[in-house]
């Protein structure tokens, strides 16, 4: 993949994109209301009063913890009930409806397309957003599943690190991740060690037989180890659980986890393994069926503000795709991103790729088999 973030947190003011003003078709988009489904964590209230305070909007907001949760909602409604929706790009094939057409729409003219950062956007048509040659969902931020650990309990230097560890006897019962991706975790530590051969889990996006002959056999692996199982997690909340409260050591978690677990208490850090840090993007975009056609442009705008993405970045831990968010960062931010993001973690990140139609029937299978050993 081209897309990198080698100089994300470099950005000079010189490079940073012109202020953006927020663009409304007619007055309507300085009143009225806009619905955006979006992550649970991601419209905090200091970016709702915000945008409320700009725009006159008021803004009704759902959220949501996993994609299948926001996926089986749109679909649900056949396409209606909202405006705006966050979901990850290489999930934007579950939002097709029966015919094959997307439930979302063209990005609007008046969206300010050039906010978002050149590369971002560039790259981001062959990990699904772009439709039928129209570019429908618009990178909004990144982040990385990497591991979280309690050094105090568990202490492993940063050049050691491998998904591997999760499985370690230090480790029993204090092992903590959510299944769908663990199999993908620790298909990369089994690749790299010959185990488990899978052209570095890319193999799971090749055909149904490669998917189930490669997962088939990580889910065997973990189950001869299921004594390390500590907490599975869904959603960012479950996650900070395992370790706040189900006293997991280690575990396989996004970035945010580590991060805002590492405010709280320095022994908690977050890693990337020696096998390359798993990497996600995320969208947002229109529904072709929004009520609110002229807020859900104004809203997107001011989402694609330097200033609120970097207050996006404050409160999340995760990473804005918008020029110039970096300047608005906190410091603290800053520290940790670059304690994190070494240019040698840059150099060897793992993309989730676009789902494929076979790929999340048969992980859904596997994800039952691993839960329910």
């Amino acid at each position: 993949m081209s897309l990198t973030r080698r100089n994300v947190l470099k950005l000079s003011s010189a490079a940073l994109a012109a202020p953006m003003v927020l663009r409304a078709t007619d007055a309507l988009a300085s009143s009225g209301s806009v619905k955006v489904l979006a992550w649970q964590d991601y419209i905090q209230p200091n970016i709702a009063e915000k945008f409320e305070a700009d725009t006159g909007i008021k803004l009704e907001l759902t959220t949501f913890g996993s994609n299948d949760e926001a996926e089986s909602t749109i679909r649900a409604n056949g396409g209606k009930g909202f405006d705006i929706v966050f979901p990850s790009i290489t999930n934007a094939a579950g939002y097709l409806d029966d015919s094959g057409e997307s439930f979302f729409a063209e990005v609007p003219a008046e969206v300010n397309v050039d906010a978002v950062i050149p590369s971002f956007l560039r790259d981001s048509a062959g990990l699904g957003g772009m439709h039928n040659g129209q570019q429908i969902l618009l990178p909004f931020d990144w982040g990385t599943e990497g591991l979280t650990l309690n050094r105090g309990k568990l202490d492993i230097s940063d050049a050691d690190l491998s998904f591997g560890d999760l499985w370690r006897p230090e480790a029993k019962g204090g092992a903590a991740f959510r299944q769908k991706s663990a199999i993908m975790g620790t298909g990369l530590y089994l690749d790299a060690i010959g185990e488990v051969p899978s052209n570095r889990m890319l193999d799971v996006y090749k055909s149904e037989d490669d998917a189930r002959r490669v997962w088939g056999a990580i889910a065997k692996w973990m189950i001869e180890r299921k004594e390390n199982f500590g907490a599975f997690w869904n959603n960012a909340t479950e996650a900070t659980a395992a370790f706040k409260d189900a006293g997991c050591v280690i575990g396989q978690t996004w970035d945010t986890t580590g991060l805002l677990l590492n405010r709280e208490n320095s022994d908690f850090v977050y890693r990337a393994p020696k096998e390359g840090i798993i990497t996600w993007l995320d969208s947002f975009g229109m529904l072709k069926q929004a009520e609110n056609r002229d807020q859900a442009i104004a809203f997107m705008n001011f989402m694609l503000q330097p200033e609120v993405g970097g207050m996006f970045a404050n409160n999340t831990g995760y990473n804005s795709a918008v020029a110039g968010a970096a300047a608005f960062a906190s410091e603290e931010f800053k520290r940790q991103f670059n304690e994190t993001y070494t240019p040698e973690v840059l150099g060897n990140m793992w993309w989730w790729q676009a789902d494929t139609p076979f790929f999340a029937p048969i992980r859904n299978e596997i994800v039952e088999i691993i839960t329910n050993a």
